[in-house]
This record gives structure tokens, sequence and C-alpha cells, in this order.
């Protein structure tokens, strides 16, 4: 019929509609972003309401409605909510990751492969447990950025385009800058800083997760900082997080 749609997604968030319904905001592979109503997912009885929570990766039916769509069917995929919500660490990561898709995601309808596939690929990392959730963070937030045309400049003056290593860092600028370019308001990361990021931005993991937990503190906030610089808002998730290294990986050291 042609009023009925497929597609696979993860959810984002949800809020309730009216007594027993719920509107699920969803990034889908081939819709983007869709906000629709799943009538009676709050209802003990529900076929499929617990199916619908944020962090679920599933795939969805949905009935083309005249405001928002209605989802009709729901089958998981990928239950990345179960190890998710049981883990502080993990649930607070994963809920900046949404957080940061859905502010990403603006135009509902438009097509963002590559974000859902960043989101889905960050979660999996997440609900296996394997990485560090922080690192993992990290890595989502500054590939996110690239996808969005704002990755910093690490590697070469973020002005002139001079190669680097340099010592200055402006999130004003957009990244490092050489002695020339220099403007006021400029931080001093560390060089491994830098090292660091530029590993989680290219996905060199063994060189990532031999960083210290203090270079990685460092490296999270100035990711924080150039993310929320060009979305010109705070997300409300980051101060949750938790940047905690996994006691494994600071023995390891």
């Amino acid at each position: 019929m042609v009023n009925l749609y497929r597609d696979t997604g993860v959810v984002l968030r949800t809020h309730k509609l009216g007594e027993a319904d719920r509107i699920v905001t969803l990034l889908t592979r081939r819709h983007g972003k869709v906000r629709a109503v799943a009538k009676g997912v709050r209802r003990t009885s529900s076929r499929f309401g617990a199916r619908l929570e944020p962090f679920g990766h599933v795939d969805v039916q949905f009935y083309t409605g005249r405001t928002l769509d209605v989802i009709t069917q729901v089958e998981t995929v990928d239950a990345f909510q179960l190890p998710l919500v049981a883990d502080y660490q993990s649930y607070t990561a994963a809920s900046a990751i949404a957080e940061t898709a859905d502010r990403l995601s603006a135009e509902e309808g438009e097509p963002v492969l590559k974000l859902y596939l960043l989101v889905v690929g960050a979660l999996r990392a997440l609900a296996e447990g394997q990485r560090d959730s922080s690192l993992v963070l990290d890595a989502f937030l500054l590939r996110a950025m690239s996808y969005a045309g704002w990755a910093p400049a690490l590697t070469e003056c973020a002005r002139c385009g001079l190669p680097g290593p340099h010592p200055a860092f402006s999130i004003a600028a957009g990244g490092s800058m050489c002695s020339d370019c220099r403007i006021a308001g400029c931080v001093h990361p560390a060089p491994e800083v830098l090292d660091l990021l530029t590993a989680l931005l290219h996905g060199e993991w063994p060189q990532a997760e031999a960083t210290l937990p203090g270079t990685r503190r460092d490296a999270s906030g100035l990711v924080a900082a150039h993310l929320q610089w060009h979305l010109e808002r705070q997300l409300r998730s980051l101060p949750l997080v938790e940047r905690r290294a996994r006691e494994s990986a600071v023995r390891g050291q």
C-alpha cells in the first residue's frame, strides 16, 4: 500500500502523548529523522512498547498520517538499550550520542545515512562494553562533527593551513593555530591531547586506549566545547556523562 513504508532506525527519544500513546523520534537508514506516534505503547498489554525505548535498534513499519506518521509494526534488530541502561557510564554516553544525532538531523525526512551508521556503530560499541565509554563518545562526536562540516583542525593551522603540530588551540577559530595566526583566548593543550583527538577521529584505537586519564579528560573538554560552539547551545546530556576511565585501562598504563 502506498501509505505504508518500512525502515530500520534507532530510537533517539520519546515523550508522552495523551493517556497511552507516545511520540517516538527515530533516526532511520533511508528516511532520516522520523517522528511518529506509537499508539497504546504505555499500556502494559502493548505488543511492542519495550522495543521503542531509547537506544533500541528496530525495524519499523509506518503508516503515513496527516501530521505525524503512525507506527504499526516493530521488530527488534539490536536490543542496545538492555546493556546500556544497566551501566551508568554507558547510559550517559549513549544519551549524549542520541541528543547529538537529534540536533544534527534537524530536517525530518532528509536521509542522513552516514550519521545513522555512526550512531549505530557507537551504540554497538557501548553495548559490547569492550572500549572505554568516554573514548567511544568522543570518537562519535568528532566523526559527527566531521559529517556536519565542523571537524576541528588538529594537524594543521585552522586559519592558514600550515602543517603542525601547533601549540595553540582556538574553539572560535576552528582548532589548532600557528604562532602567526594565534588569537586571543587560545588554550594550549598538551601534544598528547591533540594526538588522542586525531587517533579517535581516524579510529586508531590502540593509540587512543594507551592514553592516560588526564589526557582523556582534556581531550573530552575540547570536544565538548567545540561541538557546543557550533550547535550554539549546550547539550543537556553532556554534563551528566561520567568521565571515568576503566580500572583495567588505568592499570595497563
